[in-house]
């Protein structure tokens, strides 16, 4: 839009155009003013042609100021409304009550807790107790303080003695039973030594072993007899005939037939006597001059003695119940 600019008029000029202009009614205020401005503009500008042409006056120089036209800015588009979401809070309360209860626990977290609750009460029993007595004593009168002192150390003292009486009993206690356990020990070792000597039990150590030959079968019983009878004075402790265990009640018989038996049992020669004792006492004991040795020798026979660190004797004997014979008091 191109709105005209003020107008210098020539000398003469301006007289013309008051007189002939009529006068401008008073402008309204407001939006019909605004209106009405530019038809009464227009109006006027259309009287005063005629009267400028009639006059000849000189063409006015009108200079005209180009409105700037403000650039319109884009109107911003509006933001689509966002419609609210109802929350279902019913809903997200019983999410939440499903995730709680019931409770999703392991046997070892229910023992734990359990054990904790019992803790727990135990420890409050205990506290409650104490504040009790103590607040009982907190209230208690001199005398009844100094009498509940006096019991306290009377059943110390009592304490103390049956310790004491404890202690000594448990002293007697373990010297019976160390004296009993040396009483078994010394039975044990006492039944081993019977048992050697009864020939229920193998007996082992240094001896010699005693071999008599006899391939004119001139050595009897009697010569056997002597020969373990000498063993036994030299300190033979168990002694063995081949296979047959020579205790206290063995005896030698002479076979018809030749040979010897032993205990009832037929011993074929050579005869083999393995000894247990001190070599050194039972070879002198043999070959002494009139001895064993030279006694079989003067009945063809011959006799070997062999010492050896050690020997064993593992022939047994059944163990006879006496049928008469009984131990006799003291």
């Amino acid at each position: 839009m191109v709105e005209a600019g003020p107008v210098e008029p020539a000398d003469g000029a301006g007289e013309v155009q008051d007189a002939g202009k009529p006068e401008k009614p008073e402008k309204a205020e407001g939006p019909a003013a605004a209106a009405e401005e530019p038809e009464e503009r227009a109006a006027a500008k259309s009287d005063a042609k005629p009267e400028l042409e009639a006059e000849a006056a000189p063409e006015p120089v009108v200079r005209l100021a180009k409105a700037v036209e403000p650039e319109c800015e884009p109107e911003p588009e509006p933001e689509p409304a966002v419609e609210p979401v109802a929350v279902d809070r019913s809903a997200g309360r019983r999410r939440l009550k499903a995730a709680l209860w019931p409770p999703r626990m392991s046997r070892g977290q229910l023992v734990v807790a359990l054990l904790l609750f019992s803790l727990g009460l135990g420890l409050a029993i205990q506290v409650r107790s104490t504040n009790d007595h103590h607040s009982q004593l907190r209230g208690a009168r001199q005398e009844d303080l100094v009498r509940i002192l006096d019991e306290l150390d009377s059943r110390q003292q009592r304490l103390q003695q049956e310790k004491a009486e404890l202690e000594q009993s448990l002293a007697k206690l373990e010297n019976s039973s160390n004296q009993a356990k040396e009483a078994q020990e010394q039975t044990r070792k006492k039944a081993t030594e019977l048992g050697v000597l009864a020939g229920t039990v193998k007996a082992t150590g240094p001896g010699i072993v005693l071999t008599v030959d006899d391939p004119q079968g001139q050595v009897k019983a009697d010569m056997l007899l002597d020969t373990l009878q000498e063993l036994r004075a030299a300190g033979a402790e168990a002694i063995q005939i081949n296979d047959v265990r020579v205790v206290v009640n063995t005896y030698f018989t002479d076979v018809s037939g030749g040979g010897v038996q032993i205990d009832g049992k037929k011993v074929s020669q050579p005869y083999r006597f393995t000894v247990v004792g001190n070599p050194q006492d039972l070879t002198p004991a043999l070959n002494i001059p009139g001895g064993v040795v030279r006694t079989l020798e003067s009945h063809q026979a011959r006799a070997t003695i062999t010492q050896q660190q050690k020997v064993v004797v593992d022939a047994l004997v059944d163990l006879k119940t006496p049928q008469y014979a009984k131990p006799a008091s003291k």
